[in-house]
C-alpha cells in the first residue's frame, strides 16, 4: 500500500517549483478529464504565489494526512473507508443507520443525506409516520402520472398546470425551450 505522505510530498514539491507537468501527471482520471495539460500550465502561471503558499502549508510538521476510499453502490449510497494501521476500516456507511442519540446528531444526519441527495438516506432519518406519508405521496404521484398523454394539460405560453389523479397539482415551466417541473402540490 503506497504511503499517502509520498504523494503529498511530491505534490508539495511540484507546487513549490511551479512544475505544471508534474502536477498534471499526479491528477487522477477525472482531474485529467476536467483539465488539460495546457489548463494546468495556465493555472500554475496565474496562481504561482497561491501554489507556493499551499506547498509551504503541506510541508508543516503538524499536518494530518488521511488516506480514504469511497465505495459507491448502484443505488447511490456510499461507504467511506479510512486507512488506519495499514488496514482500511469503515469510517461511515450510508447503508448502516447511525442511530442519532441527540437532536443535533439527527440534524447532522439530515444534512449529510440532503447534501448527498440520497433519497434512501432521507427515508432512513425520517420517522415512520413522515416516511409513510412521503412514500404514499410519491406512490400516488407515480400512479397518477402513469399515462401522461391522457392528462388534461392547461398550457398558457411558457407555463402549464396539470391536475394529476390522486390530487396532485403539477406546475410546469419552459426554460430555454425545455419543459421542467416548477412545483408539485
Amino acid at each position: 500500500m503506497p504511503d499517502p505522505r509520498q504523494t503529498v510530498q511530491a505534490w508539495s514539491d511540484a507546487a513549490a517549483r511551479g512544475d505544471a507537468n508534474a502536477l498534471y501527471d499526479m491528477l487522477d482520471d477525472q482531474g485529467r478529464r476536467d483539465l488539460s495539460r495546457q489548463d494546468v500550465q495556465r493555472l500554475v502561471a496565474d496562481q504561482r504565489k497561491e501554489l507556493a503558499d499551499e506547498a509551504k502549508a503541506l510541508q508543516a510538521r503538524d499536518i494530518e494526512i488521511k488516506a480514504t476510499a469511497q465505495v459507491r453502490y448502484p443505488d447511490g449510497e456510499t461507504s467511506v473507508l479510512e486507512l488506519q494501521d495499514g488496514r482500511f476500516k469503515i469510517a461511515s456507511a450510508d447503508a448502516l443507520p447511525a442511530g442519532a442519540r441527540t437532536p443535533t446528531q439527527a440534524l447532522d444526519e439530515l444534512r449529510r443525506v440532503l447534501a448527498r441527495r440520497s433519497y434512501a438516506g432521507l427515508m432512513r432519518v425520517l420517522t415512520r409516520q413522515t416516511r409513510g406519508a412521503i412514500e404514499n405521496d410519491v406512490r400516488s404521484l407515480v400512479n397518477g402520472l402513469e399515462n401522461p398523454e391522457e392528462l388534461d394539460v392547461d398550457q398558457s405560453g411558457d407555463t402549464a398546470t396539470v391536475r394529476v389523479p390522486g390530487g396532485h397539482l403539477v406546475r410546469l415551466r419552459r426554460e430555454a425551450g425545455t419543459w421542467r417541473v416548477d412545483d408539485i402540490n
